[in-house]
């Protein structure tokens, strides 16, 4: 009887190949994580530390350096990230190596709620509490507030973030009783009533004008009260 030997090699070189695959498989399982890289996506104000990120990057109540790959659930990582109320998104990624790495966007505060309670209100209009480690120069936000009745000051809060005038400006937005806003400028003792938010784009432009012209006549001070609810003028009272 004939012997085909290339059958025989090419049965060897399959079994080679499954035994490289299950060796390689088991040795690629077993191997440990290393210390995760954590990278911060945009501003670097860190309201969350490198340290905090490490807290939450846990299984099975310990840190994840030095766990065996097999055991590591990305996922489960990604959830414990996003459940800390300073993170807007996280992502978890793994390399063959057994490198960890988390990219966290952290929250953006606009303005700050100072009442009976101190709280950011974020870039969506989202809770975001204070921070321990950086306090953000956004505008103070008084009066009148209630947690879950926040549009109008989120409203004027992203467009004081949106105008460099009034980022330059505005260092407190007040919500009446009634719910209208009034504003404070840096430097300034008076009050702009800003009224209710409609028709915001013109009541902003008459006041960038009003201040524009103000401003060369030295005339800013010498008002107490600077009202701009009505969209097509401005009216001023004199102290």
């Amino acid at each position: 009887m004939r012997i085909n030997y290339n059958y025989i090699k090419v049965g060897a070189l399959l079994l080679l190949v499954v035994f490289l695959c299950a060796f390689s498989y088991e040795r690629n399982s077993a191997r440990k994580v290393s210390d995760p890289e954590i990278k911060f996506i945009g501003d670097d104000n860190l309201f969350v530390t490198h340290t905090t990120v490490s807290k939450l990057l846990i299984v099975n109540n310990a840190s994840v350096a030095n766990t065996p790959k097999e055991i590591i659930d990305l996922n489960l990582l990604e959830v414990a990230l996003n459940s800390n109320e300073m993170i807007k998104n996280a992502q978890v990624f793994m390399n063959v190596d057994g490198l960890i790495t988390a990219e966290i966007e952290q929250k953006k505060p606009i303005a700050r709620i100072s009442t009976n309670a101190s709280y950011y209100i974020d870039d969506e209009g989202n809770y975001m509490p204070l921070s321990s480690n950086y306090t953000a120069r956004v505008p103070l936000v008084t009066g009148f507030i209630e947690k879950n009745k926040l549009s109008a000051v989120y409203e004027v809060a992203m467009k004081v973030q949106s105008d460099a005038f009034l980022t330059r400006n505005v260092v407190e937005i007040h919500q009446n009783q009634n719910g209208t806003i009034d504003l404070k400028f840096r430097g300034h003792d008076f009050t702009i009533h800003l009224g209710r938010t409609n028709l915001m784009d013109k009541k902003i432009n008459n006041l960038k004008a009003f201040y524009k012209k103000a401003m060369k006549d030295s005339m800013l001070d010498a008002y107490s009260l600077i009202n701009l609810k009505f969209d097509k003028q401005v009216i001023c009272t004199k102290k």
